[in-house]
C-alpha cells in the first residue's frame, strides 16, 4: 500500500483482518447488542505487527526486563535506553510498543538523557491478549516509583492520555509532551465503531458495557478532563490530517491545560509524525530548555 494511502487510512483498518470487518457489519444488522460485545472484545485487543526497521536499533541496544506490576497483577516489559542522570519516560500508544518512539528516544540520548519505556500488557513482548488504558496508567505510576522522578513524560496517542491522567492523579514531573493524543472516550468509541463498519448505536452500547465492566465512567479518562488538573508546561503536538485521532482533540486538550504550547503539523498523520525531524527537534528542545 502506498505511503500516502496508509497515512489516510485509520490504523484499525490497516491491521484488522478483512473477515473481522465482514462479521462486524453483519452483527450490526442482526443484533446491535451482540455487535457491541464483539466490538468491546476488539476494542480491548491490541493489534500485533512485526518490529519496524526504524525501531530495531533501540530494541537491540536497550536493557530489557520482564516485570510484574502488582497493582494490576500483569506483566510489562521495560526498556532502559542510553546513559544519563536525568531520565525521560516514553509511553507508547495502543498497539504500539516500548520502541515506538525510537527516534525521539535517540534524540533524547544525544542530549544526555536516559530513556525509560515499556511494553504495556498484551503489547510488544509483554504477555497477554487483552489490555486497556488503566493498565497503561498503572504502569506509568509503577515506573515512576521504580525509576523516577522523571524530568519529563512523552506520550503518543493513548500514551498521551495515560500520561495526562497519571499526572492528574499526582505523578510529579517537570514537563509533558503529548503527540496525537485523543480527548473524549465516547468519541474514540464512535470512531472505532465506524472503522469496524459499525454504527454509533453499537458504540453507545459498547461504551455502556465497558463502563459497567470496569465500574467507572470511561469518560473520566478523557484527555481534556485530565488536563484540567495538569499544571506543568505541556507541549501538545498533532497533525491536522490525523485520521486516527481528529485534530480537534489537540485544541480541546490545549484549551483545558493551564500552561501549554500547541504545535500543529501538516501531512504527518498519526504514526509518521513520530519520526518527523521538526517534531523530534521541538520535543527535545522543549524538554531540555525546561530542565536546565
Amino acid at each position: 500500500m502506498p505511503k500516502k494511502t496508509k497515512d489516510n487510512t485509520p490504523v484499525q483498518r490497516l491491521l484488522v483482518p478483512s473477515y473481522i470487518l465482514v462479521i462486524s457489519k453483519l452483527l450490526t444488522k442482526i443484533s446491535p447488542f451482540l455487535a457491541s460485545r464483539f466490538a468491546a472484545k476488539l476494542f480491548l485487543t491490541p493489534f500485533k505487527y512485526k518490529l519496524p526497521h526504524r525501531e530495531k536499533e533501540m530494541d537491540s541496544n536497550s536493557v530489557q526486563k520482564n516485570v510484574m506490576v502488582p497493582s494490576m497483577n500483569r506483566e510489562i516489559v521495560t526498556y532502559e535506553y542510553g546513559q544519563g542522570r536525568k531520565k525521560i519516560l516514553l509511553v507508547h500508544g495502543w498497539s504500539g510498543r516500548g520502541t515506538q518512539l525510537a527516534r525521539i528516544a535517540q534524540a533524547l540520548n544525544d542530549k544526555g538523557y536516559m530513556v525509560i519505556s515499556f511494553d504495556a500488557p498484551a503489547h510488544g513482548k509483554a504477555q497477554g491478549k487483552m489490555s486497556m488504558m488503566p493498565f497503561f496508567i498503572k504502569a506509568v505510576h509503577f515506573l515512576d516509583e521504580e525509576y523516577g522522578p522523571f524530568e519529563a513524560l512523552v506520550g503518543h496517542s493513548l500514551g498521551g492520555m495515560s500520561a495526562l491522567k497519571a499526572i492528574s492523579n499526582g505523578l510529579k514531573t517537570k514537563k509533558l509532551v503529548i503527540i496525537g493524543t485523543a480527548n473524549n472516550i465516547t468519541e474514540i468509541t464512535q470512531h472505532f465503531a465506524e472503522n469496524m463498519k459499525m454504527n454509533h448505536k453499537v458504540a453507545a452500547k459498547m461504551k455502556k458495557y465497558l463502563d459497567e465492566r470496569f465500574n467507572e465512567d470511561m469518560d473520566t479518562l478523557s484527555g481534556a478532563r485530565s488536563a484540567e488538573n495538569v499544571r506543568i508546561p505541556t507541549l501538545v503536538i498533532h497533525d491536522e490530517k490525523d485520521v486516527d485521532v481528529k485534530v480537534n482533540s489537540a485544541y480541546e486538550i490545549h484549551e483545558a491545560l493551564e500552561n501549554s504550547e500547541l504545535m500543529i503539523t501538516s501531512g504527518q498523520g498519526h504514526r509518521r509524525i513520530l519520526g518527523n525531524p521538526e517534531v523530534i527537534n521541538k520535543t527535545t528542545t522543549f524538554i531540555a530548555a525546561q530542565s536546565l
